[in-house]
């Protein structure tokens, strides 16, 4: 059995080789993503594919993906059905709280604070609560992503639930968590490590993960900071 590796695409988009070999994509944007690099745009060969909320900087590849892949999507429920409205066959709906076996891993879907909604021809469309997801894999490794989020006083029970090791938080600041917030959840998590994500993408998005270090790492928490398309294990 190999070990985890996880890409960062840019942004909130991450891709999985899990340790029995099986490959999991979280948040698909990259045709459009301005970080994402050119050759990390064709994704092929795909087990699964996890959603954690509806806006398109999180989405706007799901349906692309999802046909040329033929992997299984796993997604909130309302979001769930507009992608079956999109003509995608394999689609898991599921609601936070809930636990499913799905290629081998154990996946939960857990809180998040933040919006979810598409716009579709000038008007908002809802689709449904935001979450998170703690993924556990064939080793026994649990890790947790947060998807969009603030913090919450919750991850406390994550981590009492669950045991995650690695953290991948939002820092952007501005729409999610900053530094100062992640650093706390660090802290309810439990975590020894932690992978940030959505900073960096647009201006807005003011949260550095150097920030973040120097919060987290006096702790014994590692950075495990990562530039679109590198590939950690």
């Amino acid at each position: 059995m190999e070990t985890l590796s996880f890409t960062w695409l840019g942004h909130g988009t991450f891709l999985f080789g899990s340790p029995g070999g099986k490959r999991l994509l979280v948040d698909p944007w990259v045709a459009t993503n301005p970080v994402c690099p050119e050759a990390s745009k064709k994704i092929r060969e795909l087990d699964l594919i996890l959603l954690t909320h509806g806006h398109d900087d999180h989405t706007a590849d799901a349906v692309s993906i999802g046909r040329a892949t033929l992997a299984r999507v796993i997604a909130p429920y309302e979001l769930a059905l507009w992608l079956q409205q999109k003509g995608l066959q394999s689609v898991t709906g599921m609601n936070r709280g809930g636990t499913i076996e799905a290629a081998g891993l154990s996946i939960t879907m857990v809180p998040a604070c933040h919006s979810s909604s598409i716009v579709e021809d000038g008007r908002i469309v809802y689709l449904g609560e935001p979450c998170g997801y703690v993924i556990r894999f064939e080793d026994g490794l649990t890790i947790y992503f947060a998807g969009d989020t603030s913090i919450f006083g919750d991850m406390r029970l994550i981590a009492e639930l669950y045991h995650p090791r690695i953290a991948f938080l939002p820092i952007g600041d501005t729409y999610t968590m900053g530094p100062q917030q992640a650093a706390k959840a660090c802290e309810l998590l439990g975590v020894t490590q932690v992978v940030p994500m959505h900073y960096g993408t647009f201006p807005s998005l003011t949260g550095t993960p150097g920030r973040l270090r120097e919060l987290v790492e006096p702790r014994g928490v590692q950075v495990i900071e990562l530039k679109p398309g590198e590939t950690a294990s």
